[in-house]
């Protein structure tokens, strides 16, 4: 790697076994729901990515000392003070929102940089201010600035529009410490949801219904330090999945819990993958040409998560036929279009679908990381590439892949700086 930019010669084939390291999207609201406790938590498997080193920023702004041993992290919550977040890290990413119930739910007042993250889309945070405003809090903005208070937080009834996984995180740590029985309708049902109320129960949370869409909340009086194991992430593991079927290798990827990955290896297996799996582990191998897809559409958990639809997008420019995709997540997931085609990918898309004519023999060239999902299916389509691919932005992939270098070598990949 040069700085931000990453040169792979292709084609490679992905063959190897990986430890996937933990997972971005369950550890960000973990962390934020240390911050309701008072004492030490020990977290395991903690992902070493910039965008926990940003949220860990600002728990130490609030207050919070943090100690990372391996990937072991340790945070004292005890010295926390500050309801003010203005660390260097709370701009730039989409989760620190979930601040505004953690911080609300200990100290009844917060202030934080209006959030920012990756530019595939709006992302409104309408959801999340609606929810908590019903359990009690009231919010201003002031010069970029939003600021929430309450006098005392209280349970209600609260039906989310969409299941949006940060309204749903974020009442539910609001929610944990409030008065009375809080029941979330309508609430996000993905993996690391079921994660965080895991967590939070082992602090000493009442909560209920992890996994469906009714989540049943009954306030305690305070919560206490806790040890969590973070699970693997499911996103990293399926992007080396969809890298294997493009490079027709093969992977094992460990310490991968099956469940957290829905319909996916259904999938692999309709695109011509031989895959095993139990509990805690997946094998996929790839001897042909990917099949393609003719219709599929990115939807809440169970179904196709977004995060993955740009390596599938890789992966189904390769295929044997003409696939189609519906983006119903974030209407601006296609910002790798333009970048594939520049490798010889045949895709036309508009704002929410993409039509893919597969077939195409890639060829190295150079691209740019336009936001994080999309940077590393780069980096899958460069490995399939005939010739070297230059791949710019690579702090965007940084936020979520703690080491894809490392990866990619234990995955049998060679990696050319020039």
């Amino acid at each position: 790697m040069d700085g931000n930019k990453l040169y792979i010669r292709g084609p490679q084939r992905i063959q190897g076994e990986l430890l996937v390291q933990g997972s971005k999207n369950a550890a960000l609201p973990i962390l934020a729901a240390t911050l309701l406790g008072k004492g030490i938590f020990i977290l395991h498997h903690c992902p070493q990515i910039s965008d926990v080193e940003h949220m860990l920023e600002l728990l130490i702004d609030a207050g919070c000392k943090v100690h990372w041993e391996g990937h072991m992290l340790i945070i004292d919550t005890r010295t926390l003070q500050n309801y003010r977040v203005s660390g260097n890290g709370a701009g730039k990413m989409r989760s620190t929102v979930t601040l505004l119930g953690s911080i609300l739910g200990r100290m009844h007042k917060v202030e934080i940089p209006y959030p920012g993250g990756c530019t595939i889309g709006e992302r409104p945070i309408n959801l999340h201010l609606k929810g908590l405003e019903q359990l009690g809090a009231v919010f201003e903005y002031q010069e970029h600035t939003l600021c929430g208070t309450v006098d005392f937080l209280h349970g209600a009834q609260i039906y989310l529009d969409f299941p949006s996984v940060g309204a749903t995180e974020n009442i539910l740590l609001a929610a944990v410490l409030a008065e009375g029985i809080t029941t979330i309708h309508g609430a996000a049902m993905e993996p690391e949801i079921v994660e965080l109320v895991c967590f939070l129960r082992k602090m000493g949370a009442h909560i209920s219904g992890e996994g469906t869409p009714v989540l049943l909340v009954e306030g305690v009086k305070k919560l206490h330090a806790a040890e969590y194991i973070i699970p693997s992430d499911r996103i990293v593991a399926g992007t080396y999945l969809f890298g294997a079927l493009m490079t027709r290798g093969e992977a094992r990827l460990l310490h991968v819990p099956l469940a957290h990955l829905g319909t996916l290896p259904e999938l692999l297996e309709r695109m011509g993958a031989v895959v095993e799996a139990e509990d805690d582990w997946i094998y996929v191998k790839m001897e042909r040409q990917c099949s393609p897809i003719p219709y599929l559409v990115t939807a809440p958990f169970p179904g196709f998560p977004t995060d993955l639809q740009s390596a599938l997008l890789a992966a189904l420019s390769t295929a044997s036929g003409t696939s189609f995709i519906e983006e119903k997540i974030f209407e601006e997931r296609f910002q790798i279009v333009a970048e594939l085609q520049k490798m010889g990918a045949s895709i036309a898309n508009g704002d929410s679908f993409a039509l893919i004519d597969g077939d195409a023999k890639l060829h190295g060239a150079t691209v740019e990381a336009k936001e994080l999902r999309g940077g590393a299916a780069l980096i899958m389509a460069a490995l399939a590439a005939e010739g070297e691919t230059c791949i710019q932005g690579m702090e965007y992939v940084q936020r979520g892949y703690e080491d894809i270098n490392k990866d990619l070598l234990s995955l049998g990949i060679v990696i050319y700086c020039t």
